[in-house]
């Protein structure tokens, strides 16, 4: 059988107040022509495909929209919540994904059953795939506690109580004659982040070794860490990476979706097809005069500039690249805490006096910026 798998799609994503639609509707575009290209049984959403847990309409008629347009290519579709989806959310969805002959699961139901999802490809192979949305840690005892499994002590971690949950759901893979697969969205321990993950969900606390997957299952499809990679494991676990890069921390990423075709016989065959559609990241830097001579490609820049602050420095270099969508002093320009001068004592000191020695502090040595200070104190202060 053939398998499609994607993640990450973070659609709503807003970068630095621009607006990322446009670009969504032509990656989601790409994706699906991957998908009539390739005709997979199976194409697997593996997590966030909202940035935000409130999606505008906007946004939910996007994915619902992608989701049909990858179910008419003849695959089945089966997608999972992620971290920042809102899990009930797309379980309210599950009605119209049922009909449109789409699996839908949004959070952990009570029955473990809901997440082991049968089917059969046209060319009669049978597969099975368990489907774990993310779980977050306050809620991982409770998974446990409602799958029967053994008492969770107060002491274990994240990763035993997900180890439990991925154990029970996967206690059937033992099944000759079938495809066993795993869709999860969580992080990997050794995995390499992308640069745009939500940090609090991708720290220690939240990962989980290699090892919870089964050695049998034939194919581990993971969202959640934004970059396509193959991680170490008992048996093929990958995750896809988001189809575009969705903040400057993932600039050197290639935006893809994987690829997998594998019998329940043969080992998995993995390979990477890239999605081109987004507008790239780029960072550049210098002086004003060296960030006049930039290529300006279609591409969204951060712009670290070369200059000692003074008022009116961002409008100029917008002027000069009109895409730059943050501009910072480069940070090797930027004195380290405690690098100048002793922070002055506040205690019986102006405004005026506290923000000098703040300016003095950073290297500003613009008096436009003191004088733009005291009008607006001289203002607020009437």
């Amino acid at each position: 059988m053939k398998i499609l798998h994607t993640s990450d799609w973070h659609v709503g994503k807003v970068l630095k107040g621009q607006s990322r639609a446009e670009e969504h509707k032509a990656v989601l575009a790409g994706v699906i022509e991957i998908a009539r290209a390739e005709q997979p049984d199976l194409v697997i959403v593996a997590g966030d495909l909202y940035d935000t847990a409130a999606p505008t309409p906007e946004a939910t008629r996007l994915v619902t929209r992608a989701l049909t347009a990858l179910r008419r290519t003849g695959a089945d579709v089966v997608a999972i919540g992620g971290n920042h989806d809102n899990g009930p959310a797309l379980d309210a969805l599950r009605p119209w994904a049922e009909a449109a002959g789409i699996t839908l699961r949004g959070s952990v139901r009570e029955n473990p059953d809901e997440h082991v999802i049968d089917g059969t490809t046209a060319g009669g192979e049978r597969w099975r795939l368990a489907a774990l949305p993310f779980l977050s840690q306050r809620y991982a005892v409770r998974a446990v506690e409602m799958y029967e499994l053994t008492a969770a002590e107060t002491n274990q971690t994240y990763a035993d109580h997900l180890g439990r949950v991925l154990g029970r759901l996967t206690e059937g893979f033992t099944e000759s004659g079938r495809v066993h697969l795993v869709t999860a969205h969580l992080t990997v321990t050794g995995a390499a982040a992308g640069g745009g993950e939500r940090d609090a969900h991708t720290v220690l606390g939240y990962a989980v070794p290699a090892t919870v997957f089964p050695g049998t299952a034939h194919y581990v499809a993971l969202g959640h860490l934004h970059r396509a990679q193959r991680v170490d494991g008992p048996c093929p676990v990958r995750y896809s990476g988001s189809p575009l890069a969705v903040d400057f921390g993932e600039q050197e990423n290639v935006p893809s979706v994987t690829v997998v075709e594998v019998t329940a016989d043969t080992a998995a065959r993995i390979r990477e097809v890239p999605v081109t559609a987004a507008a790239t990241l780029r960072t550049v830097r210098g002086t004003l005069a060296q960030l006049a001579e930039v290529e300006q490609p279609d591409a969204w820049l951060r712009v670290f500039v070369r200059e000692q602050p003074r008022a009116g420095l961002r409008e100029e270099v917008q002027e000069l690249l009109p895409r730059a969508l943050e501009i910072r002093i480069d940070p090797e320009l930027v004195p380290a805490p405690g690098s100048g001068t002793a922070v002055a004592q506040r205690s019986g000191r102006s405004p005026r006096e506290l923000f000098a020695d703040y300016l003095d502090s950073r290297g500003h040595a613009d008096d436009g910026v003191r004088e733009l200070f005291d009008e607006i104190f001289e203002e607020v202060d009437r």
